[in-house]
């Protein structure tokens, strides 16, 4: 029995030595098999760009294309360019935008009321406050009417679920109101809290409202039929235009000047305007000189400036 139990252990062990032996053989295998397929991995083509690439930018999508792909005739390309008049202000790869204007004989009626209500006596009267206002006054006064509208900026930027465009026009507000005496200077900008301006014009583009066609009123900048509507919101969110001088009845709001009181009101509203049209006209006497020498058809020009002025302010 000593003896049997001596050979079984004797077989054991010389089993465990063949399991261990073809473990070590297959595993000797396995290095010889990475050792001759390393090498050729390493001399194939891009794969030792591959830790680069996961460190650069993705390539543009045309880039990525199938190089064996075949390249669309000549003839398809030229029927693809588009009939959109040329702009030659138009940055490089700009998309063009559609200058629907049905009601052009209006609005060229009033363009042309505008420019000689400006050419008889808005610019004779900006000529006459610039001379008598300094520069730094007249942007102090920019500055602060710009400020007294940041409740319209603040809610588009929330109605456009833009939360860090509200909080930059809430930091601004903060920042001119306390620093910069209620907004006569432009703390913020000064130290770079900037963020792109947002209407209710933007907004309603933002939602998909699509502009309609192009509009010229007398006295008031151009507008598309959307931007319109969007001039008449901004005014709504305007807590001025209901808590100091109504033009919009709250009822159980308080105002400074009564309700009852339109004439105040009205008077003060159109002085205000009449103010800021004049301050801003001082502020920009040069450049709108250039664009008048400039420009060949006026009209045109103000409208394709315009109109792509504000696609790009929606695509922001």
């Amino acid at each position: 029995m000593a003896e049997l139990a001596k050979l079984k252990q004797g077989m054991t062990i010389k089993i465990d030595d063949v399991i261990t032996d073809q473990r070590a053989m297959r595993f000797g295998l396995l290095i010889i098999i990475a050792l001759v397929w390393l090498p050729g991995c390493a001399g194939r083509t891009g794969s030792a760009t591959v830790p680069a690439a996961m460190l650069e930018p993705p390539a543009p999508a045309v880039l990525l294309a199938d190089a064996s792909a075949t390249p669309a005739p000549v003839a398809d390309v030229t029927e693809q360019v588009s009939d959109e008049p040329f702009d030659p202000f138009a940055k490089s790869g700009e998309e063009g935008v559609e200058e629907y204007d049905p009601w052009e004989p209006f609005n060229v009626k009033m363009f042309e009321f505008n420019r000689q209500v400006d050419r008889w006596v808005l610019k004779p009267v900006a000529k006459g406050y610039n001379f008598v206002m300094p520069n730094a006054a007249q942007i102090g006064i920019s500055n602060l009417l710009y400020n007294l509208r940041f409740p319209a900026r603040f809610l588009n930027n929330v109605f456009q679920g833009k939360v860090r465009g509200a909080a930059t026009e809430m930091g601004r507000f903060m920042l001119n109101t306390t620093f910069g005496l209620g907004g006569l200077y432009d703390v913020a900008k000064n130290m770079d809290i900037t963020t792109p301006e947002e209407d209710t014009g933007q907004t309603l583009g933002f939602y998909g409202v699509k502009p309609g066609p192009y509009l010229v009123l007398p006295l008031l900048p151009p507008f598309s039929v959307r931007d319109f509507i969007g001039y008449l919101g901004d005014i709504a969110l305007n807590p001025i235009n209901w808590l100091v001088a109504p033009i919009i009845e709250v009822e159980g709001i308080p105002s400074v000047i009564a309700h009852t009181d339109r004439m105040t009101s009205t008077l003060v509203q159109l002085g205000a305007r009449a103010g800021e049209m004049v301050n801003e006209r001082s502020l920009n006497l040069e450049k709108f000189q250039g664009v008048e020498e400039a420009s060949l058809d006026l009209y045109a020009a103000v409208r394709n400036g315009y109109l792509q002025q504000r696609a790009r302010a929606i695509r922001q």
